[in-house]
């Protein structure tokens, strides 16, 4: 659906200072259907690369491809698109209501499906007591929420979310990222930057990680937790009525399970141990 080709790009703060590569030919592909976490820390590079994907920054070299999927042409492939940034200008004077409206009206939606729209949105990001209400008044979570529905009015094929869970309180937090597996499901292809990995673990099929300008991974999540996991195995197991865990490894599982057997123990687990998303994360770092 869209490929980035070796795209760079430099900056420098001021005229005097000596220009830094913010990205350092970066390429990937993301595919129809995918629900890409976009992992980096702060400063890794990760919004430079979604304003250039927007055409909102220009790259110094390098070329993004859309899918004819998308569009034939650059307005219908931006009409293709929801997109919702780090820190979303929503008009504080306004109400929700008033706010989505217009931004339905801009997309050119019917005001029949637009009313539909906000309505059915409102309630599942738990917005309906406070739609009539400005926007002034609405906390950061609040505005995070309306931000993320002004980005769906116009059923977009491929949404583009910058830390869209940044302000969020944990019930905020899973009800997110519930509706973002919902999307895609429902087959939007997601594409979401953060920097907390346990977010991206849980919902994404693939992962995309830079660090200083650079890729460093980019692929399934299965895939990298299996590429990095050790031959240990986590036995869970009562004996004489005392609960015990152990570690074996892998050659020694089924002289274990022979023991425990023989034992007449109680076996109440044996799993494959497997690292975190995160703990990977941080080892690749290093």
């Amino acid at each position: 659906m869209i490929t980035f080709n070796h795209v760079s790009k430099k900056f420098k703060y001021h005229f005097w200072d000596k220009e830094y590569l913010a990205l350092d030919d970066i390429s990937f592909h993301i595919k129809e259907g995918d629900l890409v976490g976009f992992l980096g820390a702060n400063g890794a590079g990760k919004t430079t690369l979604i304003k250039i994907l927007m055409d909102f920054s220009r790259q110094d070299s390098g070329v993004v491809n859309f899918s004819k999927s998308l569009g034939h042409d650059l307005l219908t492939i931006k009409a293709a698109i929801g997109y919702l940034p780090e820190r979303a200008y929503l008009y504080p004077h306004l109400t929700g209501r008033e706010f989505l409206q217009f931004m339905g009206e801009i997309s050119e939606i019917n005001k029949t499906e637009v009313a539909k729209s906000i309505d059915y949105w409102a309630d599942k990001m738990q917005l309906s007591y406070a739609i009539d209400r400005r926007i002034k008044s609405y906390s950061k979570g609040m505005q995070q929420r309306l931000g993320f529905v002004s980005a769906l009015m116009h059923s977009p094929k491929f949404l583009v979310l910058d830390e869209p869970l940044s302000g969020l309180d944990p019930v905020g937090r899973r009800d997110f990222k519930k509706i973002l597996k919902q999307l895609n499901n429902d087959g939007v292809t997601i594409f979401f930057s953060s920097h907390i990995v346990s977010d991206v673990e849980e919902i994404c099929n693939k992962v995309v990680f830079i660090e200083k300008g650079k890729l460093i991974y980019e692929g399934s999540i299965d895939h990298l937790l299996v590429e990095h996991s050790n031959d240990l195995y986590l036995f869970k197991y009562i004996l004489d009525g005392k609960l015990i865990i152990n570690h074996v490894r892998e050659n020694d599982k089924n002289q274990e399970l022979e023991r425990l057997i023989s034992l007449k123990a109680n076996i109440l687990e044996v799993e494959k141990e497997k690292p975190n998303l995160e703990e990977i994360i941080y080892k690749i770092k290093k």
